[in-house]
């Protein structure tokens, strides 16, 4: 018997799927429990007009996603927060309804904070990557910044620095261990001339 399912059956399809199933699991499980309907012309063109349509709004959406994606692709979010001097930690966090919210008024459009952020909270500051799920598939990367409250941001040496700190740092070990060497290489001389 052919049928069309009104809601997701586990092992046999999804809703809106026609299928072709026997006849006894359809008559007595499927359309009485109104998992699926039977597959009648008018049934089949109902499904037709509604998948179109369904089509047309993905369309859309998907477009209208593309448009806030580069809206959203310039956006740097800005947010103070009290934090710990030593550590930079905050005393709280920047939670994702805050980042929804802040999104919102930086484009003009409602964002929800389970379905579009997918970020965790921001708890310390600095500069933070967010990602936003504006349509299936299409996610974009927007920058936040968490300052301290009433300060700016501590300043962080550059890159080249703290590399040539580090290579420094490294050169000094190895020179401490080859006089290490030295010194045991000595005395076993030594040693040996006097048993000899």
């Amino acid at each position: 018997m052919k049928i069309i399912l009104i809601d997701d059956v586990e092992n046999l399809g999804e809703t809106g799927e026609l299928l072709d199933v026997a006849n006894g699991y359809a008559r007595n499980y499927l359309i009485p429990q109104g998992l699926a309907t039977r597959a009648t012309k008018g049934a089949i063109k109902e499904l037709e007009r509604h998948q179109a349509a369904e089509a047309r709004r993905e369309k859309h959406m998907i477009a209208r996603a593309e448009a806030i994606s580069e809206k959203l692709s310039n956006v740097t979010l800005v947010f103070e927060a009290k934090a710990s001097e030593g550590t930079g930690r905050l005393f709280g966090s920047i939670t994702t309804a805050d980042i929804a919210e802040a999104l919102g008024r930086e484009v003009g459009e409602t964002f929800d904070r389970r379905k579009h952020i997918l970020s965790e909270p921001l708890r310390e500051i600095g500069e933070h990557n967010i990602t936003v799920q504006l349509a299936k598939g299409i996610e974009v990367k927007v920058t936040a910044l968490v300052k301290p409250e009433g300060g700016e941001l501590p300043e962080r040496p550059d890159e080249d620095e703290a590399v040539e700190e580090a290579m420094d740092e490294a050169e000094a070990q190895d020179e401490a261990q080859d006089e290490a060497q030295d010194i045991v290489e000595d005395t076993d001389e030594s040693e040996a001339v006097e048993e000899a």
